[in-house]
């Protein structure tokens, strides 16, 4: 097969994340397949328009007919316009993470993605718009640990709020986990479709999705969970 291969890591000043990204492509590739060209483009994942470097990786896809290779869907876009604009495109693309994905599957994780784009930004806008609302009626905000904070202006003045907000982060992540999140989205929508428990239980495994034991799914598993 051929493919041609697209990273992006979220800011203009960190690669985090990118060797993890190179290493899931590498150990996905056949000794047969061939990768015509890679791009790396710095963009956060919810901008709603194509990126010039995606368009460049798309626009080769279109010339050679290769394949859109990603590490994972939400480094190549975290909103459904984009991700319904390059179904439409007649691209192929293909995740690593998700190598079973459907078109249906695939909407339904955008969607998640986005949604949890748009709840952080949310959570982000609230908790400064309280922070500067007391700074202006009080001449200061009290953070959690007692520290006084006079102005938005300097970074250290917000150490102990970022430490807070990190702390909220981390809760949050364990009790919303994406991932489980995704699974229960797949499973009420296949569900739906009239798949039988087997089934549903055999698209998630073959999507990478494991138990909460970290076993794979089997459908009294499938079962449980629609019923929760």
């Amino acid at each position: 097969m051929k493919y041609v291969v697209y990273y992006r890591v979220s800011t203009k000043d960190q690669n985090l994340g990118l060797d993890a990204q190179r290493s899931m492509v590498e150990k996905s590739l056949k000794a047969e397949d061939e990768v015509l060209r890679s791009f790396t483009e710095k963009e956060t994942g919810t901008n709603k328009k194509f990126r010039p470097i995606l368009q460049e990786a798309l626009n080769l896809c279109k010339e050679t007919g290769a394949i859109l290779l990603i590490a994972k869907l939400d480094r190549l876009a975290r909103n459904v316009s984009v991700i319904s604009t390059l179904m439409e495109s007649g691209i192929q693309f293909q995740a690593v993470d998700m190598p079973a994905a459907t078109n249906l599957t695939i909407h339904i994780f955008a969607a998640i993605a986005e949604h949890e784009a748009d709840i952080i930004s949310q959570r982000t806008k609230s908790a400064l718009k309280e922070i500067k609302s007391n700074i202006k009626e009080n001449g200061h905000h009290i953070s959690k640990s007692g520290n006084k904070v006079t102005s938005l202006g300097s970074p250290s003045n917000l150490t102990d709020e970022a430490r807070r907000k990190a702390v909220e982060a981390i809760k949050n992540k364990k009790r919303l986990n994406p991932r489980n999140r995704q699974a229960k989205a797949l499973i009420r929508s296949l569900h739906k479709e009239g798949k039988k428990l087997s089934e549903i239980a055999r698209e998630l495994n073959d999507n990478g999705f494991t138990a909460s034991r970290g076993g794979k799914f089997r459908a009294e598993q499938v079962k449980r969970l629609i019923e929760a």
